[in-house]
């Protein structure tokens, strides 16, 4: 049983290294209670230090915002600006960029507006002129084509590099490829040359959008307005209350509201996880937006609406990396590990859950949860997204969870999971936040409030707080050491210096310990919490936090017997080279040992030794971040059984009644009837967790015969199951189990088919690396070696009889009952026992 939740419960757990209460990366275990009630402030009770006060030292961030410093040097503007300036007819003898950007591509020119960003926070952070430069001439040159639209018979304020007649395609009801999200993108980029470059053209130009924007949604009506809202349109109520925030315009917040999607805010707003099938990357901006309107119009419904989703995305969709998704789209609540693919973890999900972090954070500091979010997730995903022997900086687009992922080569149009960008053939989302991602890390190490220095990341950096005229200079090897150093190197004053004590500290029972000026402070550093240190600060002062580190063994929410390993805020990864592991290594917790080099083990796993790192370091190989776990020791013994003779109860007690579905109902001479329209039998959820091998068992009488009817479906979706059905194509009956990321199946093929109108004992028993199929207590199919073993399917959330997981297959025409689960494979002999019993 879970316990309340709350988000100071983030990354803490209840037990040692063996026994982590993993739900996805987070846990549930309890927590404090709040000492008060807190209500967040819409004005935000924080602001970070700007970027323009912070230096980024020798570090993996350092290194990495260097090289994407390279690449916003290198790039040639004015091929970007080559499909916006023929766009309204002026001239560009420029040569057109490849993927994304290409002319004949629906989202070309969302680039430009990542560029304009991160020229823009590149200049801020670091001071050199040369970003600014750039990013005037992209502004002054968007400018030119903005004045060109109306000649071009477009409408006064349009900035795009594709015609406005795609805007009367979305409104008439296609589906366009996401033009508002392009729109936004540019947007975003202008506001924020205005507010980090002081770039005033750029304001001017967003403004001129801005009034485009209202322009083209003031004349829809509701209906029409939110049924444009399916298609994605990035963060546009984000930008329209930022620069709402910036100009008082009341016709900006007017139109942010215009991007209320309420197919997505009411069921947040009222605490509903509905979130399954949605794609992932079109929900995150908006929610984003949402604190924004918070901010602008103090409705406790926005924060509502942001809270509640980080709430639920971060504990219920988001594994162990921090990232969140399968193949760009969110699950059900905690069913993770059998959706796992090379396709998990897009990064501009985890690129805006932090922004949604970041900002929620700034409203609500009261607890580490934020930050313990962010910092998780920006040293496993972030950090690792870009290729380090990239001269520029190049990143992945998703980040593969599948045993055997990697991180490679180059990618031209996202062609294959893993792959890095390039210079000018990708530009994909993720090439464009990747920009931005690399040149912001100095945004959310230190955040100010009155008289107070919150300490966020221990990310080696020097800080002007210019508000008490004190310099500070942090120095760390964190999170390859345990601690962190801070030194006040100018000013002095009296003022609170916060510290950020990390959730994850709970996972063992450790606590933080505080030194100042090499003397304890008796200061209470909580897990979860903020330190305070509060006194009269002088030049030489020294701040010493330690956080010990240990490793913790992580379960997967769906399937407790798949578990990854974390080390302080680190997740570790099996670096597995050219190996592609068919399914999860089988990992002995046992025989993890250090190495006597920072956050480097060795282990035993499928019977060989592996090295565990780092997984934001692990490129151009293969790895694993989830292992196999040895299932416990069970007796042999029936697990469940359903007679369903009158009867929907498991005659062992342990499982909830069956429930009749969609029309099945009782037969007067035995069994549940299924009529082949729908009718079926549901399961309670769980029956088949931690079993290496088992036997499975029905009786069943088939009326008639249709391609791909089951008998029986345990699993939770289309690519994770355990089935046998009535027939395939070739004729023949099938078991058949698979996990999601698997190239294929474990299948083993009957000698038949069922017979018509007649009752039938089926049995199939998997263990040991084989399965067995049997017919009325016959061996009718054999299969040895398999991939996987039952083990990996976890705590299956559908288990049906007479349906199967695809709804788009049909449903089985005739009777069954007798539905039997043992623990254990049962033998040839055990299965005919079994068979004439019932006959």
């Amino acid at each position: 049983m879970t316990a309340p939740f709350t988000r100071r419960a983030f990354l803490g757990t209840a037990g040692a290294t063996t026994a982590a209460l993993g739900v996805g990366l987070t846990t549930v275990a309890p927590a404090a209670a709040r000492t008060a009630p807190h209500k967040p402030d819409p004005r935000a009770t924080l602001s970070p230090l700007p970027l323009s006060a912070v230096t980024l030292l020798d570090s993996p961030f350092r290194a990495n915002m260097t090289r994407t410093l390279a690449y916003l040097k290198f790039i040639d503007a004015d091929r970007l600006l080559h499909t916006f300036r023929l766009n309204v007819g002026l001239p560009s003898n420029a040569q057109p960029c490849g993927g994304w950007e290409a002319p004949n591509v629906q989202l070309r020119g969302h680039s430009t507006g990542h560029l304009l960003t991160a020229l823009a926070q590149a200049h801020a952070n670091t001071g050199d002129d040369a970003y600014a430069a750039k990013g005037r001439h992209l502004v002054a040159e968007l400018a030119k084509c903005q004045a060109a639209a109306p000649a071009a018979g477009f409408t006064p304020g349009y900035l795009s590099a594709f015609p406005e007649s795609v805007f009367e395609q979305l409104e008439a009801g296609g589906n366009p490829w996401a033009p508002y999200y392009t729109i936004h993108k540019i947007m975003a980029g202008l506001l924020d040359q205005y507010r980090l470059s002081g770039n005033g053209q750029a304001l001017d130009v967003v403004k001129g959008m801005a009034a485009w924007v209202e322009a083209r949604c003031a004349r829809l009506d509701e209906q029409t307005m939110q049924r444009l809202l399916h298609v994605e349109f990035g963060g546009m109520n984000d930008v329209l209350a930022e620069l709402y925030l910036v100009t008082k315009d009341p016709a900006h917040l007017r139109t942010a509201r215009r991007f209320d999607h309420e197919e997505m805010f009411g069921p947040l707003s009222q605490g509903r996880d509905e979130l399954a099938g949605y794609h992932a990357n079109t929900q995150i901006p908006k929610v984003v937006g949402a604190v924004r309107e918070y901010e602008a119009t103090g409705e406790d419904r926005y924060h509502r609406i942001a809270a509640f989703f980080w709430d639920t995305v971060v504990h219920h969709h988001t594994y162990v990396i921090g990232g969140n998704s399968t193949e760009e789209h969110f699950g059900p609540p905690d069913e993770l590990v059998c959706r796992l693919t090379d396709d998990n973890c897009e990064n501009c999900n985890s690129y805006n859950m932090l922004k949604l972090s970041r900002l929620l954070f700034m409203h609500d500091p009261s607890e580490t949860a934020y930050m313990d979010y962010y910092e998780w997730t920006l040293y496993n995903q972030m950090l690792g997204e870009q290729d380090p022997d990239s001269e520029h900086g190049f990143c992945t687009y998703y980040t593969g969870l599948w045993p055997g992922s990697q991180r490679q080569g180059k990618g031209g149009l996202v062609s294959a999971p893993g792959s890095y960008s390039s210079d000018y053939d990708n530009f994909s989302c993720d090439h464009g936040t990747g920009m931005e991602t690399h040149t912001k890390f100095a945004d959310s190490i230190y955040f100010q409030s009155g008289d107070a220095l919150y300490v966020n990341l221990f990310i080696p950096s020097e800080a002007t707080w210019e508000r008490h005229g004190v310099h500070l200079r942090q120095e760390t090897a964190y999170p390859k050491a345990e601690s962190t150093r801070i030194t006040v190197t100018e000013g002095e004053g009296r003022f609170a210096l916060k510290l950020r004590i990390p959730g994850w500290l709970g996972a063992r029972g450790r606590h933080a310990k505080i030194r100042v000026n090499g003397a304890a402070t008796g200061v209470k550093a909580e897990p979860g919490r903020y330190a305070t240190l509060q006194r009269h600060w002088r030049k030489g002062d020294v701040v010493e936090l330690t956080m010990p580190m240990a490793p913790v063994w992580r379960k997967a929410p769906d399937n407790p017997h798949i578990q990854a390993i974390s080390h302080g805020p680190i997740v570790l990864a099996g670096a597995l080279g050219d190996r592609e592991p068919n399914t999860f290594p089988a990992i002995d917790p046992r025989s993890l040992r250090e190495t006597g080099e920072p956050l480097r083990y060795t282990a035993r796993a499928d019977g060989a030794e592996v090295t565990l790192m780092p997984f934001a370091e692990v490129h151009h190989q293969r790895y694993t971040v989830y292992w196999a776990t040895p299932a416990p020791r069970q007796r042999p013994r029936l697990l469940a059984h359903y007679a369903l003779d009158g009867t929907l109860k498991d005659t062992t007690g342990k499982w909830p009644d069956a429930v009749l579905s969609e029309g099945a109902d009782f037969a007067q001479d035995g069994g549940v009837g299924l009529n082949g329209t729908g009718g079926h039998v549901v399961l309670p959820r769980g029956l088949i967790t931690g079993l290496d091998e088992l036997t499975v068992a029905i009786r069943v009488r088939a009326d008639s015969l249709t391609n791909n009817a089951r008998l029986f479906d345990l699993g939770f979706n289309r690519r994770t199951f355990f089935y046998v059905n009535s027939r395939t194509g070739s004729g023949r009956s099938r078991f058949s189990m698979k996990s999601y990321g698997m190239d294929g199946e474990d299948f083993v093929d009957a000698t038949g088919t069922l017979p018509v109108g007649e009752w039938l004992h089926v049995a199939v028993v998997v263990g040991g690396g084989s399965a067995v199929l049997y017919f009325d207590g016959a061996e009718v199919g054999r299969r040895d070696g398999l991939v996987m073993s039952p083990l990996i399917l976890g705590a299956t959330s559908q288990n049906f009889l007479g349906r199967s997981q695809d709804t788009r297959h049909p449903y089985l025409h005739g009777r069954v009952r007798d539905f039997r689960i043992y623990s254990h494979a049962l033998d040839a002999a055990a299965i005919g026992e079994l068979h004439a019993s019932q006959s």
